[in-house]
C-alpha cells in the first residue's frame, strides 16, 4: 500500500485545492494515468500517479484545500502492507516494555534517531536534537509551587514515567527541534486544562501552525494562543482556525448570505491575480501613453494572410500582427524587455522574448507566455498564440507556462473597448493594450475618408523605461501597423 502526498508542482506553492478527481475507490490505475485536477495559485494542474495498483482510498474531497506534502491518495500496489498512519507522537509504535525497563530508559538518554519522516512544508524536526522526556499520566496529579518562604527540598527525585506504551513521546516540540513541557497542551487535550498552568507563549503557539494557517488566522482574527491543537504533536490546523472563527467553509463555491447578495471566496487564480497586481501597482512606478493608429492596411493584409497555403490551419486574427509588430520594436528597443531587480539594484535586459497574451478565462485572469517568440516565424506565431489561447479557454495552462515572461499584449478590444490603462505584469517592464478596430473618419491626402482604426496603450515601469524610450517603442509599433510592409524592413 502505498499514499501519494500532495506535490509542489512549482513556483513554491504551499497548497491546492481538489478540483476533480478521476478515480474513485476500487478503480486500477496506472503509472503516470491521470488521477486528479488540483487549482493552485496558478492554474489547474492535472497529477499522474506515480504507482500502478488499484485505488484503496480517496483521502481529500473534491473542492477541499490541501497542505503540499498531506498525503491525498493510497493505492494497493500489491505489497499487503498499509502505510503507518501519522502517529501522535514521534515515538515508535510498539508493545509496552517491562517495568524494569521503563526505569532504565528515563535514567538513560535515548540516541538520536538516524531517520525521521521528511516534512514537506513547515518547519522540520531538527536531526539529533529530540530528547527523550518522562510524560506525566493523567493520574499523576502535578507537582505543586512550595508555598513562599518555605525551605526547599534537599533533593528531587527522577520522575518516573507512568505510560511507556505505542502512544509515549520521544519529543514534545518537533515543530522547533526542542522539548516542550507536555504538562498543559497533554492535559489540555486529556482532562482539560491543568489547574494552574501557565498559558503557552504567543511565539510558541505560532510555530505549531503552518505558515498557511497563520495567515487564515490572520485574515480570520483568530487569535492562535486561545486555540489546542488537533493535528500531529498538538500542532494547529485549519480546521481549529475555522472552528474558532465560526467560519467553516459550505461545499458551495459560492455561499448565500442573505437575500439579495452573495459571497465569492477569493482563492487560486483570482487571489494570486489580486495581490500580483496590487504588489505591480504600488511597486512599480507606472506610465502609460496612447496612440491612435490607422489600421486599415493591417485589416487588409489579416484578409490576405488567411488565403495563404501556410495559414491554412491556423487562425489569423489582427492579434498576430500586432505581436509581430511588438517583437520587431523589441529587438529595436532592448530596454523595453527588460526587468529591474530591487534585490540586486540592477536593470536585467532579457535578449529574447517570452511574449505573454493576457486571457480572460472563467477562472480569472491568466497572462500565459509564448517561449522564444522573438526566433518565431510567422506562421509558427500563429499556431503558438492559438495554442496558447485554447489551452487557456479550457483551464488546462499549466504554472510553467505562465513563468518567465519579459512583455506583454492584452487585447481589450475584444471586449468592445478602444483603450486602457494597463498593469504591468510583475516582473515585466511593458505591456501594450490593443483596443478594438471600428471605423472612423481619418484625413488622408488632406481628405477625409473611412478607415479603419484602433487606440494603441503603452503602460511601462519609469524606472527602467523613460518617456523617450517608451514613445520611440510605441510609434515604432503603431508605424508598423499603419504600413505592414515595415515589418519586413525593419526586421
Amino acid at each position: 500500500m502505498k499514499q501519494f502526498k500532495l506535490p509542489d508542482v512549482g513556483e513554491g506553492l504551499t497548497e491546492a485545492e481538489i478540483v476533480r478527481w478521476h478515480v474513485k475507490a476500487g478503480d486500477p490505475v496506472k503509472v503516470n494515468q491521470i488521477i486528479v485536477e488540483i487549482e493552485t495559485a496558478k492554474a489547474v494542474v492535472e497529477l499522474p500517479c506515480p504507482f500502478e495498483g488499484v485505488v484503496a482510498a480517496l483521502m481529500a474531497d473534491e473542492g477541499e484545500t490541501v497542505d503540499v506534502g498531506r498525503p491525498i491518495i493510497s493505492v494497493d500496489d500489491g505489497t499487503g502492507t498499509d502505510p503507518a498512519p501519522a502517529p501522535a507522537s514521534s515515538a515508535a509504535p510498539g508493545p509496552a516494555p517491562e517495568r524494569g525497563q521503563a526505569l532504565a530508559e528515563d535514567m538513560v538518554p535515548a540516541p538520536p534517531k538516524e531517520e525521521r519522516q521528511p516534512v514537506l512544508v513547515g518547519y522540520g524536526v531538527k536531526m539529533g536534537a529530540a530528547k527523550r522526556r518522562p510524560r506525566r499520566s493523567a493520574s499523576t496529579p502535578p507537582a505543586s509551587t512550595p508555598p513562599a518562604g518555605s525551605p526547599a527540598p534537599r533533593s528531587v527525585q527522577p520522575p518516573v514515567r507512568q505510560d511507556t506504551g505505542p502512544g509515549a513521546r520521544e519529543d514534545a516540540g518537533p515543530f522547533t527541534g526542542e522539548s516542550a513541557v507536555p504538562s498543559v497542551r497533554e492535559g489540555a487535550r486529556e482532562n482539560g486544562p491543568a489547574a494552574g498552568a501557565a498559558p503557552a507563549s504567543g511565539g510558541r503557539v505560532a510555530t505549531l501552525a503552518k505558515p498557511p494557517v497563520r495567515k487564515l488566522a490572520k485574515d480570520l482574527g483568530v487569535d492562535l494562543t486561545t486555540l489546542t491543537g488537533s493535528g500531529p504533536q498538538g500542532s494547529i490546523t485549519r480546521d481549529d482556525v475555522q472552528s474558532a472563527a465560526g467560519a467553516v467553509p459550505a461545499p458551495a463555491a459560492v455561499r448565500a448570505v442573505q437575500a439579495g447578495e452573495e459571497r465569492i471566496p477569493v482563492k487560486g487564480v483570482r487571489r494570486a491575480t489580486a495581490q500580483a497586481m496590487v504588489a505591480s501597482a504600488f511597486t512599480a512606478p507606472h506610465v502609460t501613453e496612447f496612440l491612435q493608429v490607422d489600421v486599415t492596411e493591417t485589416m487588409d493584409a489579416v484578409g490576405r494572410l488567411r488565403r495563404l497555403p501556410d495559414f491554412a490551419e491556423v487562425k489569423v486574427s489582427p492579434l498576430l500582427l500586432v505581436a509581430k509588430a511588438v517583437l520587431v520594436a523589441a529587438r529595436r528597443y532592448p530596454m523595453i524587455n527588460s526587468a529591474w531587480n530591487e534585490v540586486a539594484q540592477e536593470i536585467v535586459v532579457k535578449h529574447y522574448v517570452n511574449l505573454g497574451i493576457a486571457a480572460a478565462t472563467p477562472r480569472g485572469l491568466l497572462v500565459p507566455n509564448v517561449k522564444d517568440a522573438h526566433a518565431m516565424s510567422l506562421p509558427d506565431l500563429a499556431r503558438a498564440l492559438g495554442a496558447l489561447a485554447e489551452t487557456a479557454r479550457a483551464g488546462r495552462t499549466q504554472p510553467a507556462d505562465m513563468a518567465g515572461g519579459t512583455i506583454t499584449i492584452t487585447n481589450v478590444g475584444v471586449f468592445g473597448v478602444d483603450a486602457g490603462t494597463p498593469i504591468l505584469n510583475p516582473g515585466e517592464s511593458a505591456i501594450l493594450a490593443f483596443g478594438q478596430v471600428r471605423d472612423m473618419p481619418w484625413v488622408v491626402d488632406g481628405q477625409i475618408v473611412p478607415r479603419r482604426v484602433c487606440t494603441l496603450a503603452l503602460s511601462f515601469d519609469h524606472r527602467v523605461v523613460d518617456g523617450e524610450l517608451g514613445s520611440l517603442f510605441l510609434r515604432d509599433v503603431g508605424a508598423m501597423l499603419e504600413d505592414p510592409l515595415r515589418m519586413l524592413a525593419w526586421s
